[in-house]
C-alpha cells in the first residue's frame, strides 16, 4: 500500500498547538517521515514550506492541530482538493478534531499503515440574491446561521422548503446545519443530533417568539430559502461561525447540500462517532445500573 503524502495544517495563534507540531515534525526527521507546510505554517514553524497550489495538490492526508475552530478553516481551505482530514484536539470539545493530543504519534503510525476508515460529510451551499442577482456564493462545513445584531430585537424570516412557505418565524435568529453541523450551534439551540452519514439538512429557530415553533428535518434534495422581513439593517449571515455577511430585508437565500462539494474526514477503527458522543457528552456517567436478583 503506498502511503499518501502527509501535510500540516496548524492553529499557529496556540503555543501548545506550534509545539505539537514541532513534536511530530521531529518524530518525522527520526524516522524518516517527511511533513508538507504550506508557506504559513511554514513561515511560523522555521521550515521549508511549498505554495499553496502545491500542497493541495500533492498532499494526500493533512494533520489539522488545533480544535474545531482550526478544523473548520481546514475544510475550507481544501475544498474542492482530494484530501483526507484528520484532527488532533488542543481545544475545548472536540467534536470534529477527534484525536488526543496525548496518542498522537500512535494516531499518525496507524495511519501510516493505512489502519483507517473514510467518513464524507456532506457540505451546505449557500446563495446570497439581493435584487435578483446573486451576490454571494458560500459552503459551509456546519453551519449557516441568519441573525440580528446587537439591538434586542425580534427579526421575521419566512422559511421555505423547496417551493412551499413553511412559516414565517419571529425569532432572534435561525440556523440551517449539515448533520456534522447539529453538535455545534443548533444543539444548543434545542436541535436533534444527526450522525454525519445522514442525508439532509437541520432548520433550527434561535430562540422563536412563539410556543409552536420546532426544529425542522429537510431532504437532501430540498432548498431551504430564508428571506428576511421588516426593516432590520443589522441582520448577518455567519458561515461555519467564522465569516459574516451583510443582509438586507428582501434579500434571499438558498441553502442546499452541495452536489459537487464535500469533505472526507479520516476516522481511527477505535473511535466511531456514537463513542465520541458518549465521551464529548458524557453521556452514561452516574448511570445506575440494576443487576437482577
Amino acid at each position: 500500500m503506498n502511503t499518501p503524502n502527509i501535510g500540516m495544517l496548524v492553529n499557529t495563534r496556540k503555543p501548545g498547538a506550534i509545539k505539537m507540531a514541532r513534536m511530530l515534525l521531529q518524530w518525522g526527521m527520526d524516522n524518516g517521515i517527511a511533513f508538507l507546510f504550506p508557506p504559513h505554517e511554514a513561515s511560523v514553524l522555521g521550515v521549508q514550506g511549498v505554495s499553496d497550489e502545491e500542497w493541495k495538490e500533492t498532499v494526500g492526508i493533512a494533520l489539522v492541530i488545533g480544535g474545531d475552530g482550526t478544523f473548520l478553516r481546514a475544510a475550507r481551505y481544501i475544498l474542492g482538493a482530494s484530501i483526507l482530514l484528520y484532527g488532533i484536539n488542543l481545544g475545548h470539545l472536540g467534536f470534529l478534531a477527534s484525536g488526543k493530543a496525548e496518542e498522537a504519534i500512535q494516531d499518525v503510525e496507524s495511519i501510516l499503515r493505512g489502519e483507517y476508515f473514510v467518513q464524507t460529510h456532506r457540505v451546505l451551499d449557500g446563495r446570497i440574491s439581493r435584487d435578483g442577482h446573486d451576490t454571494y456564493s458560500l459552503y459551509a462545513l456546519n453551519d449557516l446561521v441568519l441573525a440580528k445584531g446587537a439591538l434586542a430585537r425580534v427579526m421575521h424570516i419566512e422559511v421555505h422548503i423547496g417551493d412551499k412557505l413553511l412559516n414565517t418565524l419571529p425569532a432572534d435568529g435561525i440556523i440551517v446545519s449539515t448533520p456534522t453541523g447539529s453538535t455545534a450551534y443548533a444543539l444548543s439551540a434545542g436541535g436533534p443530533i444527526i450522525p454525519p452519514h445522514v442525508p439532509c439538512m437541520l432548520v433550527v429557530p434561535i430562540c422563536a417568539h412563539t410556543l409552536y415553533s420546532r426544529p425542522v428535518v429537510a431532504g437532501e434534495d430540498d432548498t431551504v430559502t430564508l428571506v428576511p422581513r421588516g426593516n432590520h439593517r443589522d441582520l448577518l449571515l455567519t458561515q461555519d461561525g467564522q465569516l459574516g455577511y451583510e443582509i438586507l430585508p428582501g434579500d434571499r437565500i438558498e441553502i442546499s447540500l452541495s452536489r459537487t462539494q464535500k469533505i472526507d474526514v479520516l476516522l481511527l477503527p477505535s473511535r466511531n462517532y456514537f463513542d465520541l458522543l458518549q465521551e464529548k457528552l458524557r453521556w452514561g456517567q452516574g448511570i445506575v445500573t440494576f443487576e437482577k436478583e
